[in-house]
């Protein structure tokens, strides 16, 4: 199995992808093989969160739901924008909850990835 059919088997909207991507599989890789580093970038939401930083926090997660949408990995997408939302409302434990939910699914995304680095 190769990654995009790895990605579409947890969620992702590959096909979707591809269209975006005027069907370059080639170029979507190269992408999506980058996408780890942005989650590694913009990790730290939870300690931003008990920090006090909601900015950042926000700005991590509005960051990431736009690489998810991007490149269309629909699980990461949904709940970033869920999460952005959440935290600009003030609703602090709606937004830790969704993302103690993501967080293993996404943890299966990076390593499914990281298998074709």
């Amino acid at each position: 199995m190769d990654l995009i059919n790895e990605l579409k088997n947890l969620g992702a909207d590959m096909d979707s992808a591809l269209e975006r991507f005027m069907g370059n599989s080639q170029l979507l890789e190269m992408m999506l093989k980058k996408f780890p580093d942005s989650i590694e970038q913009n990790s730290g939401i939870e300690q931003d969160i008990a920090s006090g930083n909601l900015s950042n926090a926000i700005s991590k997660s509005h960051t990431l739901k736009g690489n998810a949408g991007n490149l269309s990995v629909t699980p990461l997408y949904k709940s970033y924008t869920e999460i952005t939302d959440f935290l600009r409302q003030g609703k602090i434990p709606e937004a830790k909850a969704k993302l103690q939910e993501i967080l293993p699914v996404q943890n299966k995304i990076v390593e499914t990835i990281k298998k074709y680095l």
